[in-house]
């Protein structure tokens, strides 16, 4: 007896070591402990790939229970019966969602419970109902989605064959036609603009003479009548006798509209000469001697050389209407350069000399 004593012992220490490590194991699978569970039966209408007797059951993503028991239906070959064991405090109700999760990444399945109405009693429930394809994979997803791609592409194979000859067909037309699709469109890009250089605006004034000659002073009330001019006179553009261009001038544009400015300047030219007797505007309402009428014939650039051209026709009027003296006035100074500022400088030395000759002659007349 004292010589088995010692065995015994170590028997049943070893016997109590293996329990503890099986139990330990056991708590540590079952996260939800040994504590009162409560079964459901669980119907999934489709394969549950991989899942297995003693896969995890989650509520909401916390592990709850274990599936218990697994099982075919004889009668209905598509379903698939389980059992789960959750713990009863789990708050299962009659429309809480079921599906099957794969976690990690080797796809371990799970049963997967979501939600549920709060209003719903909890307790005994009839069987769950899995959502439909709860048990696919995105393996098997992928696979369903390839399978109807396949399906359509299989249907429409004669249609896609129709399809892509017609775009051989258009893009061979297209080779041959180059030629003309590149003139079709410089055509658009010359009638849109898009052809052209993005130019800079520069806004430009003509400068006033201040060295008047001595002369007789105005004599009444004389009123300038805005300058007389064809369509093509009435714009803040720089204009070009025919067959003369200047592109780097293409930025280049007046203060106001030609006419405009021309009244507007030869009103301050009157004004330096004798600003006693300033004159008014014809549009001003107001009683006149006399009224000063501009037909404007030239205001651009021309010649042989390139040379500022200023050309009018001045009729002075008595309050009867009739014309008392008329006189073509004209005036050209030479460009040295086609860029703005020579080009601003020679149309201010022509209008300083037409604005001399035009304001003597009328305070001569008047």
């Amino acid at each position: 007896m004292e010589t088995r004593a010692p065995f015994v012992i170590v028997g049943a220490f070893v016997l109590a070591a293996i329990a503890a490590v099986f139990g330990f194991v056991f708590w540590l699978h079952n996260s939800s402990g040994l504590g009162a569970r409560t079964s459901y039966q669980v119907q999934f209408n489709g394969p549950v790939p991989g899942l297995l007797v003693g896969a995890a059951v989650l509520f909401n993503g916390i592990r709850v229970g274990e599936v218990t028991a697994l099982g075919l239906v004889p009668d209905s070959p598509r379903q698939v019966n389980a059992t789960i064991a959750v713990d009863a405090a789990t708050p299962v109700r009659a429309d809480t969602k079921v599906g099957l999760d794969f976690q990690g990444l080797t796809g371990v399945p799970v049963i997967a419970l979501e939600g549920g109405s709060a209003t719903t009693p909890s307790g005994q429930l009839p069987t769950l109902i899995a959502d439909p394809g709860a048990g696919q994979s995105m393996t098997q997803a992928a696979r369903d989605a390839l399978r109807k791609v396949d399906s359509v592409l299989s249907e429409n194979a004669e249609p896609l064959k129709e399809t892509i000859a017609g775009l051989k067909v258009f893009a061979d037309s297209l080779a041959r036609n180059s030629g003309k699709l590149d003139g079709i469109v410089a055509g658009i890009e010359r009638m849109t603009g898009a052809d052209k250089p993005v130019v800079t605006k520069g806004i430009y004034d003509l400068k006033i003479p201040s060295d008047f000659p001595a002369g007789k002073p105005i004599k009444g009330q004389l009123a300038i009548a805005e300058p007389n001019a064809v369509v093509m006179l009435d714009t803040q553009r720089l204009l070009f006798a025919p067959g003369l261009e200047a592109p780097e001038l293409a930025g280049f544009q007046w203060s106001d509209a030609i006419p405009k400015l021309l009244q507007a300047k030869l009103m301050q030219s009157f004004e330096v000469y004798d600003i006693a007797h300033a004159p008014i505007r014809a549009s001003d309402m107001v009683q006149a001697d006399h009224q000063l009428v501009i037909d404007l014939h030239t205001f651009q650039i021309g010649g042989d050389q390139p040379e500022a051209q200023i050309a009018l026709a001045a009729k002075i009027l008595g309050k009867d209407g009739k014309v008392a003296a008329a006189r073509l006035f004209q005036a050209s100074r030479p460009i040295n350069k086609l860029e703005p500022l020579p080009v601003l400088a020679a149309f201010n030395d022509a209008f300083a000399a037409l604005a001399k000759d035009l304001v003597g002659w009328t305070a001569a007349t008047l």
